[in-house]
């Protein structure tokens, strides 16, 4: 008797263009009362066809075919439950192609994706380098040839699973597989006994894993001697691990970008070079540490540019030490702007080199229109436009930079800054243009661009080291909050009347944030209980400024029998001031 279900199966073997992928043709299943029909094509790869399979698939039709590729990879092929499971819940667009082979996606999908697979085995390489972060535009640059079973690859499976057991993400693994393909060749434990050599130069385990997930090449060769030098003169400045985990390596290091430990190693010696002390490097590289991660590769080129058109090199690293904002890619890009503007205008090499020597930490700030935009907007002639910016190199940012005059008046050539914009000033300080942390540090700094450049200098003309005002004002953005009079005022009570040094103001830079009041009432009282011997000689300003007023009452006033009547003295006297 002939059965109710009738199969017509005509299996053909074929290869499709990617030698990686051997299929069967898929059979048509023919049924008295089937409810779906497989599609009778063959099952493509994932970067062939994604296009073709952009159909809305409903969330229930989805999470089927994620339970039928779990268990076709666990039960039948035999791989682990938990290496299963996440390969078939992180491969969206490999599930949607398994979908697309459906004629149907209402019901019943689990068991015709099962016999489905049963007679379609699939290239098991495509939801697993897809689980991993790899996009499937880029599959077919990392497919195996000649291999579509992940059991094939003992040696990749081996590897994979001794970065995800010393704790590297998943969806990390893609990008090592990405940029050194090779380690997941590696025999006998070879790759995790790099991981460990790295570990044993004093570095955590979290600050390994973003090391070798940004650095993939680190894992490739011989240990790395670059970095081993970086992390060696770091220290010799003064800046330790737990400042490069938890800041340098927590704030900055990203993913999305690579990076060079030879890079680092020849942005240090650079700054050797240019005559940046042990202190410098360290305050520079504690202001803008990304200066450290992503080199001077604009600067070299500035840097080259510049000696071809005459400029005395120790000029140019005076600059570079006076003005340490140049140093940043985006300002030696604007610099290397300025010079293509002025030599396509027409002005002379050693017009250009004058230019450049005298207002070089001006001009790196802006970034300037190409010169035929300018030329038309203006509606003046190039030599017109070369004659007025020789006369006035400032016409150049008033005339051709991109950013926004808050002012259209001319820049003096005597007070330039007096129009710089708070961008601007944010830039030098290291906050990178267009980005979060710049937007968040507009809304933190209240004023203008040349009235926060004042305070600034304030700082720097008290006797605070150039990087290191930068990194108090990062620290404590409130700082510039305040008037230049103001500053100037608490600068001078804390180092002549109360006879601290200016290295207790950089220990604790809220100093400056606190009321001038509050300030010279309670080290008034600070001061007089000392006197009686009560308290002890030289404490520090966070001692006294920052407790509350209840402990401060506590450890400063109630210790001597007189002090609540000097307190309440005191208080009066500052209340009388105000009023």
């Amino acid at each position: 008797m002939i059965s109710n279900h009738l199969f017509l199966i005509s299996p053909i073997i074929y290869q499709t263009q990617n030698p990686s992928s051997i299929f069967l043709k898929v059979p048509t299943f023919l049924t008295s009362n089937t409810t779906h029909v497989v599609k009778a094509s063959s099952f493509p790869s994932i970067h062939s066809s994604i296009s073709n399979s952009k159909k809305r698939l409903s969330r229930i039709a989805t999470v089927e075919a994620q339970n039928v590729l779990q268990d076709y990879l666990h039960s039948t092929r035999g791989y682990t439950f938990m290496d299963a499971e996440y390969i078939s819940k992180n491969s969206p667009h490999f599930v949607q192609l398994l979908l697309s082979q459906l004629e149907h996606h209402d019901v019943g999908v689990a068991g015709s994706l099962r016999k489905f697979l049963w007679y379609n085995p699939i290239n098991e390489f495509e939801p697993f380098l897809e689980s991993l972060g790899i996009i499937p535009a880029q599959l077919p640059l990392f497919l195996p040839p000649g291999m579509m079973y992940l059991s094939d690859d003992y040696l990749l499976l081996q590897n994979f699973h001794a970065l995800r057991n010393y704790g590297i993400p998943r969806n990390r693994i893609g990008i090592i597989y990405m940029d050194a393909k090779e380690v997941f060749g590696y025999h006998n434990g070879l790759l995790l006994s790099k991981i460990l050599a790295y570990q044993s130069l004093g570095l955590s385990r979290s600050m390994v894993i973003k090391l070798v997930v940004c650095c993939p090449s680190l894992l490739v060769g011989d240990m790395s001697n670059e970095l081993v030098i970086v992390l060696d003169w770091l220290k010799k400045i003064g800046i330790g691990n737990d400042w490069i985990e938890n800041y340098l390596c927590g704030n900055y290091l990203t993913c999305s970008k690579t990076y060079s430990s030879k890079r680092m190693l020849d942005a240090m010696q650079f700054l050797h070079k240019v005559g940046y002390s042990e202190k410098q490097m360290h305050d520079l590289f504690k202001a803008n540490p990304t200066l450290l991660l992503e080199g001077f590769g604009n600067v070299y080129i500035f840097l080259g540019v510049s000696l071809k058109l005459g400029l005395k090199i120790n000029v140019i690293y005076s600059s570079f030490i006076e003005y340490p904002h140049i140093l940043s890619n985006k300002c030696a890009r604007n610099l290397l702007r300025v010079f293509a503007f002025l030599r396509f205008i027409g002005i002379g090499t050693e017009d250009i080199a004058c230019i450049l020597s005298n207002h070089m930490h001006i001009l790196s700030c802006y970034p300037v229109k190409g010169p035929k935009t300018v030329c038309r907007q203006l509606k003046v002639a190039r030599a017109d436009l070369c004659q007025t910016i020789k006369d006035d190199p400032f016409k150049l940012i008033s005339l051709a930079s991109k950013l926004k005059q808050k002012n259209a008046e001319y820049l003096s050539p005597y007070d330039p800054s007096i129009h710089l914009d708070k961008t601007i000033f944010l830039m030098k300080l290291g906050y990178a243009e267009n980005s979060e942390e710049m937007a968040k540090a507009l809304k933190r700094f209240r004023g203008r661009g040349d009235q926060l450049q004042e305070r600034f200098d304030c700082l720097v003309e008290a006797g605070v080291d150039y990087n290191t005002t930068i990194g108090m004002i990062k620290r404590v953005p409130t700082i510039l909050n305040q008037s230049k009079i103001v500053i100037e005022k608490k600068i001078d009570f804390l180092r002549n009347t109360l006879g601290y040094p200016l290295q207790s103001l950089v220990a604790f830079p809220v100093y400056l944030c606190y009321d001038l009041d509050r300030i010279m009432r309670r080290i008034s009282m600070y001061v007089w209980v000392k006197e009686k011997n009560a308290a002890k000689s030289m404490l520090s300003l966070s001692t006294i400024l920052a407790s509350s007023d209840e402990r401060f009452e506590k450890y400063f006033v109630n210790v001597h029998p007189e002090g609540p009547i000097i307190w309440e003295v005191l208080k009066k006297l500052s209340h009388e001031d105000k009023s």
